[in-house]
């Protein structure tokens, strides 16, 4: 999705605009669900060489304000009452993420002229099948990084979390993968159009775009699976009862569909 606005950018890019900016690239990559509206919360910023030394000793506070920003933005939507489809449920706007993540990254390539601010977005660290992002910019001009480009800086800045639950090891269509399992239950399938999955399965439609959820016990820290597909999950060969949930192995093999292995293994 590339938008830009024919607006005149300012001589001297100030932190306000790049809020106003992020603020816009949000309403512009928002992605309609059934019950939800999905918010972008993973934000690339590329700025000119110049603009970015020049803001580099506030850029800490510009990104907390451009945070609460967007969570006062997103508040206001939900407290509007307009949102009611014509018998249809109100719908909720969210982000998949537990906060925004916003970096500054310098534009050394020549792409992004002084003034102007290009923002990258997406709904969450993973990217969605069927959903191809915000790309927005202040100036009247498309885009020019290049999406490869805006990967390689947010691996290279990107933290991993304080606490991994699980690892998933897998290969599908895009090649071999390491899914690092953060949040208490995830959702695993092909995902695309109006179904998110917090780990998007690049491959046919054998596999269904929610094929199964797996959910970890605080009580006692063990893991469990159920199985929400068409053509069948198995863990350690064994077939799951579709819909029933089921106790995951600290380590195992689930095999989706005839298509796919997760190797699953707890952290601890």
């Amino acid at each position: 999705m590339a938008q830009s606005d024919s607006r005149t950018s300012p001589a001297r890019i100030s932190g306000q605009t790049i809020i106003d900016e992020l603020i816009r690239n949000m309403e512009l990559g928002r992605l309609e669900m059934g019950y939800s509206i999905l918010l972008p919360c993973v934000f690339s910023v590329y700025l000119h060489p110049a603009d970015q030394a020049r803001l580099a000793p506030v850029q800490a506070l510009v990104r907390e304000d451009a945070r609460k920003a967007l969570a006062a933005r997103m508040s206001s939507w939900n407290a509007k009452g307009s949102r009611f489809r014509r018998g249809g449920p109100r719908k909720e706007y969210k982000i998949a993420q537990n906060d925004w993540w916003i970096e500054f990254f310098a534009d050394n390539e020549n792409s992004v002229p002084p003034g102007d601010v290009e923002i990258h977005s997406e709904l969450n660290e993973a990217p969605q099948p069927g959903y191809r992002g915000a790309k927005t910019t202040l100036l009247d001009r498309e885009p020019s990084i290049t999406s490869a480009r805006v990967v390689r800086d947010r691996q290279s800045t990107r933290r991993l979390p304080d606490s991994i639950l699980a690892e998933i090891k897998y290969q599908d269509d895009s090649g071999p993968q390491i899914y690092r399992m953060t949040r208490e239950e995830i959702s695993v399938g092909r995902g695309g159009g109006s179904q998110w999955v917090d780990l998007p399965l690049y491959t046919n439609e054998e596999v269904s775009r929610e094929h199964l959820r797996l959910r970890r016990i605080p009580s006692n820290g063990t893991f469990a699976i159920v199985d929400h597909s068409r053509n069948g999950t198995w863990v350690n060969g064994r077939r799951l009862t579709r819909g029933k949930e089921e106790a995951m192995p600290d380590r195992g093999e689930i095999r989706v569909a005839e298509r796919i292995k997760l190797r699953f293994e707890v952290k601890r």
